[in-house]
């Protein structure tokens, strides 16, 4: 009898292997990771974009800060132009590969800087606006399953793999039906929550993406201020190899 139950259990355990679904098999969040990145990688095409931020802080009346973005992802380009405030205007960022200047029209001059540079007083930072590189730039701590609103979400604990990121830690939310991020809460070294970023589910169009239409900043340390963005004339149109050049920021008056 022991003879024939063993083979006989080895072939039932076979089957049900056989016959389990493929919702059963291992959840590679590091896919659903580069599924994120790839949301808002344009790849071979340009992207461009106005955005007007809205800031808040108690005492104060809103303030309003629009830029205009240009994208060139296959060559990690990226420039950033203020166009409000008046007296702002024609400030800029440029980031070529792992080089970025800042350009100030008053004194005609360009000096060093980093994507993790805060955009005129509000609570965006320059990094905000280039492709998402969660996961190149990230290692998964930990996982979790949660709900946020009506939607079922997995909750990602991410560590920094190098110091050229604005925040040493992450934690994500993201949509389980689709890798759509819903909220991010930026940590500083010693874990004390620095941001949370709320990316409202509403969404445009660009080219064969969607991206978040609205997007809410809050300021933690900071209690009271925040920042909305509000995107619009999105274009994925090729863009002049100009561009992505000091003399083009200077020229942009």
């Amino acid at each position: 009898m022991k003879r024939l139950l063993g083979p006989f259990a080895a072939a039932l355990a076979a089957a049900f292997l056989l016959a389990a679904p493929a919702g059963a098999a291992t959840t590679d969040f590091k896919a659903i990771l580069a599924q994120i990145d790839k949301m808002q990688d344009f790849g071979s095409s340009d992207f461009s974009a106005v955005y007007n931020i809205v800031s808040e802080k108690p005492g104060e009346n809103p303030a309003t800060t629009q830029i205009k973005i240009f994208r060139r992802d296959l060559q990690n380009q990226i420039l950033i132009l203020l166009q409000k405030p008046e007296k702002q205007k024609g400030q800029g960022y440029l980031k070529i590969d792992d080089n970025v200047w800042f350009y100030d029209p008053e004194s005609g001059n360009f000096s060093h800087s980093t994507m993790k540079e805060n955009i005129n007083n509000t609570d965006a930072k320059s990094s905000d606006f280039k492709r998402y590189t969660f996961a190149a730039d990230y290692d998964i701590q930990k996982t979790e399953e949660g709900k946020l609103g009506s939607y079922e979400v997995w909750i990602f604990t991410l560590a920094a793999k190098n110091t050229e990121v604005s925040y040493q830690k992450i934690r994500l939310t993201v949509r389980k039906d689709k890798a759509v991020p819903l909220k991010e809460e930026d940590f500083s070294v010693s874990d004390r929550l620095m941001r949370t970023t709320l990316f409202l589910p509403t969404y445009i169009k660009a080219g064969d993406r969607q991206i978040p239409a609205k997007i809410k900043m809050v300021d933690e340390l900071n209690k009271g201020n925040q920042s909305v963005l509000t995107i619009s004339d999105v274009t994925v149109s090729k863009l002049p190899d100009s561009v992505f050049t000091k003399a083009f920021l200077e020229r942009a008056q």
